[in-house]
């Protein structure tokens, strides 16, 4: 119960659903309602796809791919950034954007929503490292409810993040898109600095 405890708190401050919610809704502010929902689905599927498959076997891939981990947080941190710079200029594709399904116009919940953001380096090396301390099935089915339900909360904040858009009408989406982009141009800068100083350490 204890090593469950500590897997919620530690993925949901990663993951942290409350954060990502103006990032959510940036990303999705040309999406209709229906689409919103269905991209919120899709970017915890994701994240839950991306996460299940290092956890079985995440170091193993890394070795094989002779992929560090400071290489990964950099690579997710340059992928941030660009979306960050698309936010904070308010770049859009207008006629892909209207001649697009409705499956292309939310699969950009899988990237990057689904991944780098949710399940990014951070939350993968959590997982390999308490993968690594659970000792028997009993623990590693703790680590799995313990992410299944810090994946949940970020699941229901991202669902009703419409409310949001409610609250503060079209403008207020706008304001909050320049927002989003603003924290996660510093998130991505944060990424690619801990990447440059894992390297020098190495060095």
């Amino acid at each position: 119960m204890n090593l469950l405890g500590e897997v919620v708190v530690t993925m949901l401050v990663i993951l942290d659903p409350p954060g990502n919610v103006p990032i959510f809704l940036a990303v999705t502010s040309r999406l209709s309602e229906k689409e919103r929902h269905r991209a919120a689905y899709l970017a915890i599927g994701t994240a839950f796809l991306v996460i299940s498959i290092f956890a079985i076997g995440g170091q193993t891939i890394l070795d094989y791919l002779k992929v560090s981990v400071p290489a990964l947080q950099g690579a997710g941190g340059l992928l941030l950034l660009l979306v960050a710079l698309q936010l904070l200029h308010g770049k859009t594709e207008e006629e892909s954007y209207v001649a697009a399904s409705p499956e292309d116009r939310t699969s950009i919940a899988m990237v990057p929503l689904g991944t780098p953001l949710l399940a990014g380096p951070g939350t993968i090396v959590a997982t390999i490292l308490f993968f690594q301390r659970a000792d028997g099935a009993g623990e590693w089915f703790s680590v799995l409810g313990g992410i299944a339900i810090a994946l949940s909360v970020s699941l229901l904040a991202l669902r009703f993040s419409g409310l949001v858009v409610k609250l503060v009408r079209p403008a207020g989406v706008i304001l909050l898109a320049r927002v989003a982009g603003m924290i996660l141009a510093a998130v991505a800068v944060q990424m690619i600095a801990n990447s440059v100083i894992a390297f020098a350490r190495e060095v």
